[in-house]
């Protein structure tokens, strides 16, 4: 069994393009899809699976840590950048699709069987409308309230809001408390049965974030993602022991070592790697092993299109540490029609039942990809009131 061609299809989803990968093998009708979104990236990444294929096409595409290790290590720079590393996750999703299809089972039958009976989903207010989660205005705290209670109503038990403003290096109590105002709305509008959670996007500076994270303490966040750049992980540390809410980060790391190097410093309770941008499945799966022996948890990033939400959810039924999953449902309206799907979602607690089918359970519908060809993603760019450049 040899693998014969990789292919890119790019689909147009108005904040990113989604980059499906497909894998074809010398068996008739035996394919694998992956997905290696990066927003903002999207050549380059095309590009990047175009070098790595020169790899690959020959090979077999069942020895898969033969296969990562070969697009990791070869020609002398290593796949921990993020292009790179999307890349190679994009690849390597895609041939765990097509070892669960090769073997009739769904992919986490290959890593040990199920170990929980469903997966709960959070979701991001709005639904993933970039206009609700990203542009809400600053001095509207009543909307942040109106859009958890939609949240709930569309049957989630757990929500993530962009609360934390564009902040310069050090500012007053404005932010603060406007930061403040958004997470009491909407813990006022959703009740304490409802998990809330409040990403910063690493836009604070260490020490902003630290008063965010105290301020909003009393608030009983599910976990508060962030709190400053992944670069200054000493400060993350400090920010986890100075409150009660659990700290989550990890997103913008590609590789096992700088996980590696979050988990020794006990910086976090919840690691978020991207299934699309770490190294992918197998990649993971080896970093969630690392996290295991710290007992912190598991709630992988997932703002991407349907195959990377699939990765993670054949992931979260086979890896004990994994507590929730990351889910987008309304960034573009057409989004169901480009999938199809073998997890069934409940609509009451948007719980996922498992996947029946082999491999990730999924197939691209490659002619509606084709009516959202590639377009340049929506630009985004952060500036401070003095005009100097800020943190998205």
């Amino acid at each position: 069994m040899k693998i014969t061609a990789i292919e890119t299809k790019v689909c147009h989803a108005r904040m990113r393009n989604w980059i499906f990968v497909k894998i074809i093998t010398d068996q008739p009708g035996l394919w694998g899809w992956g997905e290696a979104t990066l927003e903002w990236h999207t050549r380059s990444v095309v590009g990047a699976i175009e070098d790595l294929s020169q790899l690959l096409i020959g090979e077999d595409p069942r020895r898969i840590e033969y296969l990562w290790q070969m697009m990791y290590r070869q020609h002398f720079w290593h796949g921990n950048g993020v292009v790179r590393g999307t890349a190679i996750s994009g690849i390597d999703i895609a041939l765990w699709d097509i070892l669960g299809k090769i073997h009739g089972v769904p992919c986490h039958e290959l890593w040990g069987g199920r170990v929980r009976d469903y997966i709960r989903l959070y979701c991001h207010l709005g639904g993933g409308k970039m206009e609700d989660f990203y542009e809400t205005r600053r001095d509207d705290a009543k909307r942040f309230g109106e859009l958890a209670q939609k949240a709930v109503e569309d049957g989630f038990t757990a929500f993530k809001s962009m609360a934390v403003p564009e902040t310069a290096p050090l500012e007053g109590l404005q932010p603060v408390h406007y930061a403040e105002a958004c997470v009491a709305a909407m813990r006022e509008a959703v009740g304490d049965s409802i998990d809330i959670m409040v990403d910063c996007h690493a836009r604070p500076s260490p020490r902003m974030g630290m008063l965010f994270a105290k301020a909003l303490e009393p608030y009983g966040l599910y976990f508060f993602e962030e709190p400053c750049w992944p670069e200054t992980m000493e400060d993350i540390a400090l920010i986890q022991r100075s409150v009660r809410t659990p700290i989550a980060s990890g997103e913008r790391l590609t590789g096992i070592h700088a996980f590696r190097d979050m988990l020794e410093k006990r910086a976090v309770s919840v690691i978020q790697p991207d299934i699309t941008h770490c190294g992918g499945l197998s990649e993971v799966r080896k970093i969630a092993a690392l996290a295991d022996a710290y007992r912190v948890s598991v709630a992988p990033h997932n703002p991407q299109g349907p195959v990377s939400t699939a990765a993670s959810i054949e992931f979260g039924f086979s890896a004990p540490s994994y507590i929730i999953c990351e889910s987008v449902h309304n960034d573009v309206a057409w989004r169901q029609d480009v999938v199809q799907e073998g997890f069934v979602v409940e609509e009451k607690g948007r719980i996922v039942k498992p996947n029946a089918l082999p491999g990730l359970g999924i197939e691209i519908n490659e002619k509606e990809v084709s009516k959202h060809p590639f377009q340049q993603e929506v630009l985004q760019r952060s500036f401070y009131k003095d005009g100097s450049v800020g943190d998205w």
